[in-house]
């Protein structure tokens, strides 16, 4: 059976950096993508292949993916943990910021979704993992849009999972 293949997003640190490795340590061949290439230079050391990734950016998801699937011609795992707090009163934070963060958090997810899911059904397996934060699930004071953000992160991962 060929080796299982995980491409994490937002993996220069955190949640994603750490998710990278333990998905490494487990088998996988290993995929980490993120804007700061540099911050993933640690990553090479057990093995998982450093990716530059803007969520922001489709030519950028496509470029990954496409990479990805050029070289191992699968894709089992993706974890979708590329995003950010922006922190303010409603009044205070920019629109424009509330927009890049949408774009990042919710679009950008989905986007890396839509890109793998029909490569998973195809192989009749795969598995999705949105990583969000408890903002989904409590209001917090200062973060309208990260509130407002984790409720479709959650709400769309069940439909994505396929075993």
């Amino acid at each position: 059976m060929p080796q299982r293949v995980a491409f994490v997003t937002g993996a220069s640190t955190g949640i994603g950096f750490e998710a990278a490795v333990e998905l490494s340590k487990a088998g996988m061949v290993v995929y980490a993508g993120a804007r700061r290439v540099e911050k993933m230079e640690p990553l090479k050391a057990h093995g998982i292949k450093v990716l530059s990734l803007d969520v922001t950016e489709d030519d950028s998801m496509k470029a990954a993916v496409d990479l990805v699937l050029a070289e191992q011609g699968r894709i089992d795992v993706l974890v979708n943990n590329a995003g950010y707090g922006s922190y303010g009163s409603l009044e205070e934070v920019p629109l424009d910021e509330g927009r890049r963060q949408f774009e990042v958090n919710v679009f950008g997810l989905a986007r890396m979704s839509q890109l793998v899911i029909p490569v998973m059904r195809a192989a009749a397996s795969g598995r999705i993992i949105n990583v969000s934060s408890i903002g989904g699930k409590m209001y917090e004071p200062l973060a309208p849009g990260t509130t407002q953000q984790n409720s479709p992160s959650r709400a769309s991962a069940t439909p994505c999972a396929l075993n």
